[in-house]
């Protein structure tokens, strides 16, 4: 697999808490989306780890083609 799967053509919105470590999903396998669940074992995908350095929502990428991950930059509506 040397292309993510697109989990989802839209962005999901999530609670961020300060401090709180996340860990995003990348191979696009996950069923727990935007969230790893570890499914990429067999791939050469890791999941991006991301601090959130204030409590607040963030749209999460699901397309896996963000040049901004975990973070949504709107690539789903060129894909």
């Amino acid at each position: 697999m040397s292309d993510p799967k697109i989990a989802h053509k839209w962005p999901l919105k999530v609670n961020l808490e300060e401090g709180k470590k996340y860990f995003w999903c990348a191979c696009g396998l996950s069923k727990n989306q935007p969230f790893c669940d570890g499914s990429h074992k067999d791939t050469d995908f890791k999941p991006k780890k991301y601090i959130a350095d204030k409590s607040d929502d963030a749209w999460f990428c699901c397309c896996k083609y963000s040049q901004n991950k975990p973070f949504c930059d709107g690539t789903h509506k060129k894909i």
